[in-house]
């Protein structure tokens, strides 16, 4: 079972302000897209930023958080973020086709979620 009330004490250790917090991969997607998303700790809050290949901008609601965020909330960042059209500027817009294959070393059951919604959706 599932805790998607699970929430890290922390993402940050002793002289670390940035960390990997997802990596998501979607294989469906024409070129098998992979986006990192990181926490950066900054001016007492926990900034979050999306990152992939293209150099795109992505639109997450919440942007920043005060404290770490429970599994359910990360989810719904996840499943939420869009590219932001308004700033694609010859850039490379992804197409992100089907449900992602998901890591975190501080969501260790959000793998599990998605591995699960992919197999419900017949995506193994």
């Amino acid at each position: 079972m599932l805790d998607f009330k699970f929430r890290p004490e922390t993402y940050f250790s002793e002289g670390s302000n940035s960390v990997l917090l997802v990596k998501l991969h979607y294989p469906e997607s024409q070129w098998g897209e992979q986006i990192s998303i990181y926490a950066h700790a900054l001016d007492r809050m926990i900034q979050l930023e999306v990152v992939d290949f293209y150099g795109n901008e992505y639109l997450l609601y919440p942007s920043k958080v005060e404290e770490p965020m429970n599994l359910e909330d990360l989810i719904y960042l996840i499943e939420g973020m869009q590219v932001n059209k308004d700033e694609l500027d010859g850039k490379m817009e992804l197409v992100l086709d089907g449900i992602p294959e998901a890591n975190s070393d501080f969501y260790p059951d959000l793998k599990t979620y998605f591995a699960e919604k992919r197999k419900s959706f017949g995506l193994e």
